[in-house]
């Protein structure tokens, strides 16, 4: 994992050296290094499947089968929450490419595999990397790599990932967002956001009490939570939103606890035609109020 996230500059020798022996596997020779600053800086020559990365394709698929993958909780952190997160990032479609330092979830160091050992270099030594017939385009890794206590992308000051050319990518927990989400948030930004997942990252950012004040909404009524001991209900007002049919907003307490002993607040856009919370909070799992009103509790 320290290689899968290292933010020491590329070993560009040693990356070189492994991917020429790759090339050699394949009966190539050496090709021409163009090195770059970050994935997004990265122009293929062609976007297509070419001979030398089907044919390394082919290899990589018959070394996993032989090795397998080191840990599935390791895929799921380096190239699903991390590699795929700065995929998305990257506005073209850039053709079959390498994760280089984050292919650490499947590579498994000291098998006494030559081919393997080859791929465990490029673990240690660059980022992402395209090979094509006569030239491989390499990554520089990036300089900052910031991730939360469950491994996933996250940054509440600024980019969870910087390159050295500056593109960089904002997250929350493990969510892409633009970068007003962490550097800037307003309850005006969030009430223009169509993208439910990033509005949810706002406000989460901002906090649901500084949303409330900076958005004005109203509170309609409030009421113990019958699920929820010592916990409230709160039903407020929403303004008209472009993006949405008329809502209200309900807040409630999570009722499980969170790793850290506390418990989330969270808020839940409900149809505007309940005026008490009981009966919005129902509606979420739907019952009615006065069957929500006799839940002993609520996780």
């Amino acid at each position: 994992m320290s290689h899968a996230f290292s933010t020491y500059s590329a070993d560009r020798p040693a990356a070189e050296d492994a991917i020429t022996r790759l090339y050699a596997l394949l009966g190539e020779p050496p090709p021409e290094f163009v090195w770059v600053d970050s994935p997004n800086a990265a122009v293929p020559p062609s976007a297509s499947v070419e001979p030398v990365e089907a044919r390394l394709a082919t290899r990589v698929a018959a070394l996993r089968r032989r090795w397998g993958d080191v840990s599935l909780e390791a895929r799921q952190i380096v190239k699903e929450s991390v590699a795929g997160l700065i995929r998305t990032a990257i506005p073209r479609s850039l053709g079959l490419h390498w994760y280089g330092q984050q292919d650490a979830y499947w590579v498994t160091p000291g098998s006494g595999d030559p081919e393997l050992e080859l791929w465990a270099t490029l673990v240690r030594s660059c980022g992402w990397w395209w090979p094509r017939d006569g030239v491989c385009v390499i990554a520089e890794r990036p300089l900052v790599l910031r991730l939360d206590d469950e491994g996933r992308l996250h940054s509440a000051t600024g980019p969870a990932v910087v390159y050295p050319d500056g593109w960089s990518v904002h997250a929350w927990h493990g969510t892409r967002v633009p970068s007003w989400v962490i550097e800037d948030p307003t309850a005006e930004r969030i009430n223009r956001e169509f993208n439910v997942e990033v509005r949810r990252c706002a406000v989460e950012h901002l906090g649901w009490a500084a949303y409330i004040e900076q958005a004005g909404l109203r509170i309609l009524s409030r009421a113990p939570d019958p699920g929820n001991p010592g916990c409230e209900l709160r039903l407020y007002d929403l303004p008209p939103q472009k993006w949405h049919a008329p809502s209200r907003l309900l807040m409630a307490v999570n009722g499980s606890v969170e790793r850290d002993g506390t418990r989330r607040r969270y808020g839940l856009r409900v149809p505007a035609e309940f005026d008490h919370p009981l009966d919005a909070a129902g509606w979420s799992y739907g019952l009615t109020g006065a069957q929500y009103a006799r839940l002993q509790r609520r996780t």
